[in-house]
């Protein structure tokens, strides 16, 4: 009895300790590296960022060809569409000199959706 309950608090320790490393490797698998030049990339590369599909990417180009160079990142919200939350969400792969880096599209991640609210309304007779 008592090596049976040796061995089961063994196993829920290793399975916990694999459980644990599982998750970790899970959380920290890398996003794609690299980055995307404003100034220089086409409509295909800017719509490797994460939300930005073809029509987000091409008023990045028309903008950048109406206005002229950006000279900071953070003038893409000046772009319709891309505000602070937004731009936020992008900085971190956004540049205005170098190379265009980014070569894959960035998923990122959804937040889970909420139930809403039930809004039944009481039947009235």
């Amino acid at each position: 009895m008592r090596k049976s309950l040796q061995f089961v608090l063994v196993a829920l320790v290793v399975l916990a300790v694999a459980g644990s490393a599982i998750a970790a490797d899970k959380a920290a698998s890398p996003a794609p590296a690299g980055v995307v030049n404003l100034n220089t990339a086409d409509a295909t590369q800017l719509s490797l960022l994460p939300r930005v599909g073809a029509k987000a990417a091409q008023r990045i180009v028309d903008y950048r060809r109406e206005h002229g160079l950006f000279k900071k990142t953070s003038d893409l919200m000046q772009v319709k569409g891309f505000g602070d939350k937004k731009y936020q969400h992008l900085a971190s792969y956004l540049t205005v000199d170098g190379k265009t880096t980014l070569t894959q599209k960035v998923k990122s991640p959804r937040k889970p959706r909420t139930p809403k609210a039930s809004t039944s309304h009481p039947t009235s007779r």
